[in-house]
């Protein structure tokens, strides 16, 4: 596994570390896709998709993909027994009456504050705005997972974003390649550090004004599979 999957996995594994037993979480396309692959076995959840999947069981191993069962990214999954498929309106209504628990999402920019850019990028086409605004409206607990950096090597933690807006103070957590950030009222805290990263390097790297807590927890070595 090459040192960029590993940091990935290692996110997914912390991102995993949210989701508590019996809570329904909804999994973003991208970054978010790995974490059902670091569920501990002990802890049940029901996974749900905007495309009208509740119940989605890890990623299937090569060979045993079901072309006809997908998240809302268009990539394959698997389903636990007692699973269920529905109408994609009844998954958003799922959303909009607030009984999604904690969502995982991929984004473009997180703002100091928890302001949420992560749909379109100026002059760029997308395939649709998803269910990302209903999401970021309507979750008990949102968490992100991105890239610390953009493909330009620019901060994508922010005092302000650039780019529009998917929804205002809505994210509580932030996992990058370099560390996790739980965003409080005054602002971004640096609470876990990725080996080999350093606390200097993550202050350099991040365009917004950061704290570091008093208790860092250092995150490293190989994820097991």
């Amino acid at each position: 596994m090459g040192m960029g999957n590993t940091v990935k996995h290692w996110m997914a594994k912390r991102a995993a570390e949210e989701i508590k037993n019996g809570m329904v979480v909804n999994l973003g396309i991208g970054l978010p896709s790995l974490v059902p692959d670091h569920l501990p076995s002990n802890v049940k959840v029901i996974f749900h998709a905007e495309n009208g999947i509740s119940g989605m069981g890890p990623s299937p191993t090569p060979g045993k993909e079901d072309e006809n069962l997908c998240n809302a990214g268009g990539l394959p999954v698997t389903i636990h027994q007692g699973g269920s498929y529905f109408d994609t309106t009844i998954a958003f209504g799922m959303i909009r009456k607030g009984l999604i628990d904690l969502s995982i999402l991929g984004a473009l920019q997180v703002s100091s504050r928890g302001d949420l850019a992560n749909w379109i990028v100026p002059g760029k086409r997308v395939p649709g705005i998803g269910g990302a605004i209903e999401l970021a409206a309507k979750t008990k607990k949102l968490a992100v997972m991105m890239m610390h950096s953009d493909k330009e090597g620019r901060s994508k933690l922010v005092n302000e974003c650039s780019l529009p807006l998917t929804s205002q103070r809505c994210v509580d957590l932030v996992i990058t390649d370099l560390g996790v950030f739980s965003i409080e009222e005054n602002g971004l805290l640096l609470t876990d550090v990725f080996v080999p990263h350093t606390v200097e390097e993550i202050i350099n790297h991040t365009e917004a004004n950061i704290r570091i807590a008093p208790q860092l927890r250092w995150i490293g070595g190989e994820v097991d599979d």
